[in-house]
């Protein structure tokens, strides 16, 4: 098992040994993580979460209760995964193959989400792999994701479509003379083609 010295999983969480668990992360009740997980230091796991086989993650991650990380997921560091999350793997879901067998593992070919750098998934949102999600972005509550999200894009409902532009902060920017603006931080950006670059002050 490689985990470190300073990990926390509680008695009740289900870890596998070959997963890698970072320095500094928690594990909470009735979590699952996976063989071969590889998660980074600092993460969270919330109550009942669950994190796939092979499912790898940065960095100061949350993951919060009963969030569904199904593999071949990648996170990079500082995801937030709100409750109730699900990021899906299969782009054609059949319980059964069409001469009515069970399906089995060799029936599929699982796909996966690609969460990057500090984006945030919020509770009981949806991620239909194969999807990326841009660094900073933020998905809403309860939103559907079945295309790719920029960096910085703040969408909601369903089928997910983006309704601003939010800051590294998570606060939605604010537009003024052609810019785009951080109502904490003051950084600015400028939107090109539909996508968001920050800009020297």
């Amino acid at each position: 098992m490689s985990h470190s010295s300073d990990v926390r999983i509680v008695d009740t969480a289900d870890v596998s040994p070959s997963a890698a668990i970072g320095a500094g992360s928690s594990i909470w009740h009735l979590a699952q993580v996976r063989e071969d997980a590889v998660l980074g230091e600092n993460c969270v796991i919330g109550r009942g979460a669950y994190i796939g086989t092979g499912v790898v993650m940065g960095d100061n991650c949350k993951v919060q209760n009963y969030a569904l990380v199904y593999e071949p997921a990648k996170l990079g560091d500082g995801v937030f995964i709100g409750p109730a999350v699900v990021l899906t793997n299969d782009t054609y879901p059949r319980a059964i193959n069409p001469d009515g067998t069970l399906k089995s593992a060799h029936d599929w070919e699982p796909v996966g989400v690609t969460i990057e750098r500090g984006a945030s998934i919020g509770a009981r949102a949806t991620c239909v792999a194969p999807v990326t999600i841009g660094e900073w972005a933020t998905v809403a509550a309860g939103a559907v994701v079945v295309k790719d999200v920029p960096a910085h894009a703040l969408v909601a409902g369903v089928p997910a479509r983006r309704i601003g532009w939010v800051g590294r902060s998570g606060h939605p920017l604010t537009e003024r003379d052609g810019r785009w603006y951080c109502p904490v931080s003051d950084d600015s950006y400028e939107e090109v083609d539909g996508l968001l670059r920050e800009v020297a002050p």
